[in-house]
């Protein structure tokens, strides 16, 4: 049985997530490593940084740690009744570890509302296909770079290193989700106010900030804001939470025009750039943004407002 102690760097943030009822010792199996072992390993990491992780192939007698993806136990999804869930995807191990501490390590930076959409939304998209695909085989991109950190056939690398990189490199991509997760709770109060005043169907942010999870599905069609390249963008708003597409395009003519054949159509002088798709036009002043927008609802008017159900 091999034993090493994973000890992320320490940070503030680090002991504010914190979960205080994992344990100091965590055992997961040994050999081949999967997603669903290095994502249930990296969790943990986050969850408790002191955690030490050992794989093995058996469970010792009278082990007092948190045990996963092994031993048929409560974190184990191997045996006959293992859990599924309503929507018919099985539980695996990190699915598992999800469903009992996600939305307890959310609710250090959310509240009890935005926890519980949140933690569902994230086991939806991004822990569900990885349960699916260890318990199915069905694949996954991200189940298959995991992958490729296992040492091959003629390899002399020591496996549990190699799970060790794996993890580093696991722990990393969950704590990019979780920051934008946060970020994103964080803009919703200045986007419901901007929302609020919104004029036309048209939402106008005073920056940029992440937006789509507030105004997708409502009545806004248009947002404009301040663009991180400079000038301001004006994109058109989702009709449902998740989904690309909007009812309410820039007109077809635009697509894909030149900056100068832009403002011969439109007659905006700092009209810069309409992406093919229509989602997208840029300016370099507010007022140009938001008056692209109107043009668009304006080459809609002849024709009966889309279904938003």
């Amino acid at each position: 049985m091999t034993s090493y102690t994973i000890t992320p760097e320490s940070s503030p943030s680090n002991s504010r997530l914190r979960i205080c009822n994992i344990p100091g010792k965590a055992m997961t199996h040994g050999g081949k490593f999967h997603a669903d072992d290095v994502f249930s390993g990296a969790l943990l990491t986050i969850l408790n940084p002191e955690i030490q992780i050992q794989r093995a192939f058996q469970v010792p007698e009278g082990y007092t740690g948190l045990v996963f993806d092994l031993g048929w136990g409560r974190f184990d999804h191997h045996q006959n009744g293992a859990p599924v869930r309503e929507n018919g995807v099985p539980y695996a191990a990190f699915g598992l570890l999800w469903r009992e501490f996600g939305e307890e390590f959310l609710l250090r930076h959310c509240s009890k509302e935005d926890a519980a959409r949140e933690f569902a939304r994230f086991d939806e998209q991004f822990v569900q296909p990885l349960d699916l695909d260890d318990n199915t085989g069905c694949g996954s991109d991200l189940a298959s770079a995991i992958g490729v950190f296992n040492p091959s056939w003629d390899s002399s690398a020591e496996p549990d290193e190699c799970y060790r990189e794996a993890l580093a490199f696991a722990k990393t991509l969950l704590m990019k989700h979780f920051e934008t997760i946060f970020a994103t709770v964080r803009a919703s109060g200045s986007v419901r106010k901007a929302y609020s005043n919104m004029k036309d169907h048209v939402v106008i942010l005073p920056f940029y900030c992440p937006w789509k999870q507030v105004l997708a599905g409502t009545d806004a069609w248009f947002v404009v804001y301040p663009s991180q390249r400079g000038g301001f963008g004006a994109q058109t708003v989702p009709a449902r939470r998740g989904e690309g597409g909007s009812p309410y395009d820039f007109p077809a003519a635009w697509a894909g025009k030149s900056a100068a054949e832009l403002m011969a159509l439109t007659g905006l002088a700092t009209i810069r750039f309409c992406h093919n798709n229509r989602f997208l036009t840029t300016t370099e002043t507010q007022e140009d943004a938001i008056a692209a927008c109107r043009l668009a609802i304006e080459a809609r008017e002849a024709k009966p407002a889309p279904d938003m159900e």
